[in-house]
């Protein structure tokens, strides 16, 4: 049983150093996420074909347009929140993209008729003063961060959409074939696009590369992996909970290795934001798939 909690424990911590390796590569931010992306693809497609292939076959056959739609929405969630770390802090930043479970109820009401309860209502109205708050200490501090926070947002719709996606084609798919799928499409966007506008892949640093792989291991591979494996042995509701202690572990690791203090704004926000996601899925059924 301990290990069960142990790897949730794990994947947590695992995500949450994402930011860290992010700011600490002097790459593009295209770079970065492709980078990202097609690491995470040469690891996990060997073993999805090894233990998934019939899957994998029977999914290319029965149509490959959500799934690439999927990986587009993942492709443009890693540019606009990567880009966001350029401009406001981690707390801020990884906090609000967080709050994609927000935009997934109101998106499951409005596209799917799913009723909101009242305490989902109850906890979007305290997320939406949360990231009022954040936006209002960082408009303080100038137009960049306010732009930063406004990046983070565009990225947690984004991503929204990819899990809206990803709900419906996990019930008939695997995880590793599902995965398969859309990293290697979301790789692929995010190549293209970095090759169009002629930013180089070769040339960095040995730190950049050194961050850029450990981006690629620790929060999309040992992170995502072990979150996902817990689902299997844990309730959703509780990874989902977990997974708000991402934004707390990046704040705390921002402060110890980039020196970043967050401030009192973006402290008061993030608890309001983080919250009222509790409140709000507490007792849901909503599966956490974190950055």
């Amino acid at each position: 049983m301990a290990r069960r909690y142990l790897v949730l424990a794990l994947g947590v911590v695992s995500v949450s150093f994402a930011a860290i390796f992010i700011r600490l590569a002097d790459a593009p931010v295209l770079v970065i996420a492709a980078y990202r992306l097609m690491l995470a693809s040469l690891l996990i497609n060997p073993i999805a074909y090894a233990r998934s292939r019939y899957e994998l076959l029977h999914l290319i056959k029965a149509g490959l347009g959500l799934p690439l739609l999927s990986g587009v929405l993942l492709a443009l969630h890693f540019v606009l929140w990567i880009a966001s770390l350029s401009y406001t802090t981690v707390a801020s930043s990884v906090v609000l993209v967080t709050a994609n479970p927000v935009f997934v109820a109101l998106a499951s009401h409005f596209l799917f008729r799913e009723k909101l309860r009242r305490q989902v209502i109850v906890g979007i109205a305290v997320c939406l003063a949360g990231a009022a708050l954040i936006g209002y200490g960082d408009w303080t501090l100038g137009l960049k961060p306010l732009f930063g926070d406004l990046l983070a947002l565009l990225g947690a719709i984004a991503v929204a959409g990819y899990y809206l996606i990803g709900r419906r084609l996990r019930q008939t798919t695997g995880v590793l074939s599902y995965a398969s799928i859309v990293y290697s499409s979301a790789a692929l966007v995010l190549l293209l696009s970095a090759l169009a506008l002629r930013y180089p892949l070769l040339g960095y640093s040995s730190t950049t590369y050194v961050m850029l792989v450990l981006l690629a291991l620790v929060p999309q591979t040992v992170g995502h992996l072990s979150l996902n494996w817990s689902l299997r042995f844990v309730s959703a509701t509780l990874v989902a909970i977990a997974v708000l202690g991402e934004p707390v572990g990046a704040t705390i690791l921002a402060l110890a290795i980039l020196h970043e203090v967050p401030t009192l704004t973006q402290v008061l926000g993030g608890i309001l934001i983080l919250g009222g996601i509790f409140v709000a899925f507490r007792k849901s059924r909503l599966q956490a798939q974190q950055r």
